[in-house]
């Protein structure tokens, strides 16, 4: 009795780690050689446990990540010309620590967006706030919150993100509007959050993408200046992946 009384108190008091920890020990009676000391730290850890995952399970959520995508399964062949090295320290996310952006460029289908949400994925896992987005699909996003006054609310929000990726860069030519709101949103990143771009377009084109050469330079200044850049080549990733699956059938 004082056993289901205990469980109901967990239930009530929301502590889901504790509860499922103490009621599995119950079940098997594998408490019987602990210590109350030790009793009591095996629920600590499992409540601790069961909240660190919800929070990862609530950032990844949040991050919308266009891949649920993983280290374990990039593609580190030479002819990709990606940087094991280098991607493997990105990874570890100690470029967010420093207010630093990335780059992904290459042909389309070489894995660049697999790679940015590998790395958000990671982000989310060490406890930073990621958000990804289709860049035309967030200017868009953008252009409909100045009609409803809610603009500055969005770009404050996307401000308050550890990690921004920015997707598919450069597919469409910005108007004026889209160059100011990247313009914004850089400014409000810049020296204290990280930024991931992917485009198929070439970093040395970029300029060509907006419209007026005083927000070019303002923006690939924030962008470039501190930028780690991975440029994959080779064939791609969608067409290895369906010759090899028809090759196993």
């Amino acid at each position: 009795m004082l056993n289901e009384n205990t469980l109901s108190k967990m239930k009530e008091l929301k502590l889901t780690g504790m509860y499922e920890s103490f009621k599995t020990q119950q079940n098997m009676n594998g408490n019987h050689n602990l210590t109350a000391d030790q009793i009591v730290a095996k629920l600590i850890d499992a409540e601790y446990d069961y909240k660190q995952n919800k929070r990862m399970d609530q950032r990844l959520a949040l991050a919308k990540l266009r891949y649920p995508a993983s280290v374990e399964q990039i593609d580190f062949n030479t002819e990709r010309t990606l940087d094991k090295n280098l991607f493997l320290r990105l990874v570890d996310c100690n470029f967010i620590k420093k207010s630093e952006n990335i780059t992904i460029t290459g042909m389309t289908g070489t894995g660049k967006s697999y790679l940015a949400c590998a790395i958000g994925h990671n982000a989310c896992m060490l406890g930073y706030k990621v958000i990804y987005y289709n860049f035309a699909k967030l200017l868009t996003k953008l252009k409909m919150a100045k009609a409803d006054n809610s603009y500055l609310k969005e770009i404050s929000r996307i401000s308050n993100f550890d990690l921004l990726i920015l997707d598919d860069f450069g597919l469409q030519t910005m108007d004026h509007s889209g160059n100011i709101s990247l313009l914004e949103i850089l400014e409000d990143r810049y020296g204290n959050c990280s930024t991931i771009i992917v485009s198929q377009i070439p970093s040395e084109n970029w300029y060509d993408l907006f419209e007026n050469p005083t927000i070019a330079d303002a923006c690939l200044d924030r962008i470039i200046h501190n930028s780690h850049k991975l440029n994959l080549e080779g064939e791609s990733m969608r067409k290895i992946i369906k010759s090899t699956c028809s090759k196993r059938k």
